[in-house]
């Protein structure tokens, strides 16, 4: 299809599971010139079956869809780089999470858009996204990269930074106020495991000096302080 500018114009599968916000965002794109929305869907897998059968240009989806209602845009994105490198991704979420944009970035940022959907409702932003993406580009909302900035800041200046996963889970137990047996069983560990845990743990904190309580409540304020957003 033509636009009226006697351009291609660019052809999109929109993707939102909530009625009422996908009739609003195709009346949006339906508004942008030089657009064109040839599909639209509720759920990951007649996305997928919509670039399928309408080969669009660039895919607009929710991050959250069913059949799980968790990261469908993020997966559907990274099943199109690999089966469609062609088509452009732009990924619209309620969440500032930086999350879900390294996640979606992970395979790399060409032709992959992240956006906010508090600031498409009038569509500048989401055509102009659209249209970046279809060539190539890649578009991040200026308040996802403030929360990645803020995000690798708190990561840097946090002792926390130091302990590896299973370290980072056990103190999210100590966190909770749970003995060391009881961390064994949450986690299928054995308490002799778990001890070398909170002493790995407690020496990267720098708390090996203090007495057993004091160790446990200043690795729960750390703990709490690196995760309550601050």
């Amino acid at each position: 299809m033509w636009d009226h500018g006697g351009r291609v114009a660019i052809r999109v599968v929109l993707a939102e599971d909530s009625y009422i916000v996908r009739e609003g965002l195709e009346q949006v794109l339906a508004r942008a010139p030089g657009v064109e929305v040839v599909s639209t869907c509720a759920d990951l897998d007649s996305l997928l079956a919509a670039v399928e059968t309408e080969r669009p240009d660039v895919v607009v989806t929710d991050i959250r869809m069913p059949p799980t209602e968790s990261d469908e845009g993020i997966r559907a994105a990274a099943i199109l780089r690999e089966a469609r490198p062609e088509v452009g991704v732009v990924v619209l979420s309620q969440h500032d999470d930086p999350g879900y944009a390294l996640a979606l970035l992970e395979s790399g940022s060409q032709g992959r858009a992240y956006l906010l959907k508090e600031r498409v409702h009038d569509g500048g932003q989401l055509a102009a996204a659209v249209e970046e993406v279809s060539r190539g580009g890649s578009v991040i909302d200026p308040k996802i990269v403030e929360s990645l900035v803020r995000a690798r800041a708190r990561a840097d200046s946090s002792p926390l930074a130091e302990l590896t996963t299973r370290e980072r889970e056990v103190l999210a137990e100590i966190a909770q106020g749970k003995s060391n047996s009881a961390i064994a069983e949450s986690l299928v560990l054995t308490k002799r495991a778990v001890e070398k845990h909170i002493n790995a743990i407690f020496m990267k904190l720098g708390l090996a000096q203090a007495d057993d309580v004091s160790k446990r409540v200043k690795a729960t304020l750390i703990f709490l302080s690196r995760t309550d957003g601050r």
